[in-house]
């Protein structure tokens, strides 16, 4: 029987967990998404197209309010117009891209060209670029310098440099999730605090 060494052991054990993590990642970015996504659709569809005034005003402050008295201060007016403004920006829920966090769509949802935002979306999930990744490229007008420029390869090849995308590690510390999973945001988050959330 071959024996394998400590390190290769090691290594294989390292990959599980990483994989399961990033699994875990993808689940509560995905159900965090589409629970977003649906909750936008329903404001919409309850104000109207117009957002009738008065109504519309009325309505998420009182959502607002008793949502957010219930599952905690994920559920701001801003946040619910977000959530209006993200089902707005993306009618068609199959046109998501299930590897890109709230975090993502909050900053594409500031990309008011419809063509740009469409291009980030594709790079940004083609590329698994994390959140400050696709600010940056907002940010410095990425969508714009390429199509003005001569040499888009030396554009393109810039964003190599840059750092690596989303780390499943990182993704249990952001306050989205951890609002989403009912968690509170501390400094030593203990395993039967995420079993009870």
């Amino acid at each position: 029987m071959d024996y394998l060494s400590e390190t290769t052991v090691y290594e294989n054990i390292r990959n599980t967990v990483a994989e399961a993590q990033q699994k875990v990642y993808a689940t509560v970015n995905f159900v965090m998404v589409e629970t977003y996504w649906n909750i936008g659709k329903q404001i919409y569809e309850a104000q109207g197209k117009n957002e009738r005034a008065e109504y519309g005003k009325g309505l998420l402050k009182y959502l607002s309010e008793r949502l957010t008295e219930e599952f905690g201060k994920g559920y701001t007016l801003r946040n619910l117009n977000n959530m209006r403004a993200f089902y707005i920006a993306f009618p068609n829920w199959n046109a998501l891209r299930a590897n890109l966090s709230w975090t993502h769509y909050r900053l594409l949802l500031k990309v008011e060209n419809e063509k740009a935002r469409e291009f980030h979306l594709d790079e940004c999930a083609k590329a698994n670029w994390s959140t400050r990744q696709l600010e940056r490229q907002i940010n410095t007008f990425y969508y714009q310098r390429l199509l003005s420029s001569q040499d888009k390869e030396s554009v393109r090849g810039e964003i190599q440099t840059i750092e690596k995308g989303v780390d499943a590690k990182d993704v249990i510390r952001d306050p989205y999730v951890l609002e989403f999973l009912g968690l509170q945001q501390t400094s030593n988050l203990y395993e039967k605090d995420i079993e009870q959330g």
